[in-house]
């Protein structure tokens, strides 16, 4: 814990709370505070905040009642937490980040409940960023300074603009991909995701590509669906299987995947028909950056089964081992 003989002005916090560091012209109502966390002047925390250890809360932050913050928290100056947030551990919130909780703000008038935002665990809100009321934003992301955002950011993802879109993923490094039939295809490092290559044939009545079960494909399909017109932006995805394999194929057009197994991330262009990527049980995958014309096409070994989808990241991560 810093000292307070240390900085000029500032008082430790009352000897009834837990020992963490307060400024002379801060004001913390609050008696939850955690061990060892630092706040600075001009901030006020009222009393039913939460504020776990290890964090600082920088100058002129205003922390609301119904707001909870994990540990090793960093708010930068400037900043309002107001009702219905939740910052989990290891969040940083850039200096002047606004989060809003109502969607239709009237002059005295308050919704009966407001919305809960939260910022899961290692994401990075970036200065001046704006986060609308209900979102989440996922684990280990980072949201670009300035980006306005309007819907939930996918686990890992990096969000830039107005609206924040999906521009490319935190630790995660794409993988080069040949397209021509007779360059060798590049071995992933997630676990269990490959790369295969199918025959193509052109010619001036066209383009023909195919696959065969047993030769082409790691498995029998009994199912497959087509993803096509997904708007600028907007990703699709963002979920694991439990036992479902899935074989992936852009035929047209362009999109990017992410591939993770909860311990490695990485990112592949799927950009002709010749090259598919087998996605097996237990492999997070988040289709984006879709090309206007892309098509992209999916097999998979079984039959649509909504249990078999685990749409939450901290789900997949205890499923798959990875962390935490």
């Amino acid at each position: 814990m810093t000292s307070p003989d240390a900085t000029p002005g500032a008082v430790p916090a009352p000897a009834d709370s837990a020992p963490y560091f307060r400024h002379a012209q801060a004001i913390v109502e609050s008696p939850r505070v955690g061990r060892g966390t630092r706040v600075w002047a001009f901030a006020h925390v009222l009393p039913g905040a939460v504020i776990g250890e290890d964090c600082n809360i920088c100058d002129g932050v205003f922390v609301e009642n119904d707001v909870v913050v994990g540990d090793r928290v960093t708010v930068k100056c400037g900043v309002q937490l107001w009702d219905g947030l939740r910052l989990e551990d290891d969040v940083f919130v850039g200096p002047n980040a606004t989060f809003t909780n109502d969607r239709f703000p009237r002059s005295r008038q308050q919704p009966e409940a407001f919305p809960r935002t939260t910022v899961r665990r290692g994401a990075s809100i970036g200065a001046n960023a704006t986060i609308l009321p209900g979102v989440t934003v996922g684990a280990g992301a980072m949201v670009g300074a300035g980006a306005v955002v309007t819907r939930s950011v996918p686990p890992g993802a990096v969000v830039v603009g107005n609206p924040a879109r999906v521009v490319g993923f935190a630790e995660a490094p794409a993988v080069e991909v040949e397209r021509d039939a007779g360059a060798a295809l590049p071995s992933l490092r997630v676990r269990d995701a490959k790369l295969h290559r199918l025959p193509v044939f052109a010619d001036e009545r066209g383009v023909l590509a195919f696959g065969e079960v047993g030769r082409h494909l790691p498995f029998t399909p009994q199912r497959f669906f087509v993803v096509t017109g997904v708007p600028a932006g907007r990703s699709r995805g963002e979920h694991a299987h439990r036992a479902q394999h899935q074989f992936l194929v852009c035929v047209r057009g362009s999109v990017r995947v992410l591939v993770d197994d909860g311990r490695t991330r990485q990112e592949v262009r799927l950009d002709t028909p010749g090259i598919g990527l087998h996605l097996p049980p237990l492999l997070w995958g988040t289709q984006y950056s879709y090309s206007e014309d892309a098509v992209l096409l999916c097999l998979t070994d079984a039959s649509y089964d909504a249990d078999e989808y685990v749409s939450d990241y901290d789900e997949f991560l205890r499923l798959s081992g990875g962390e935490p």
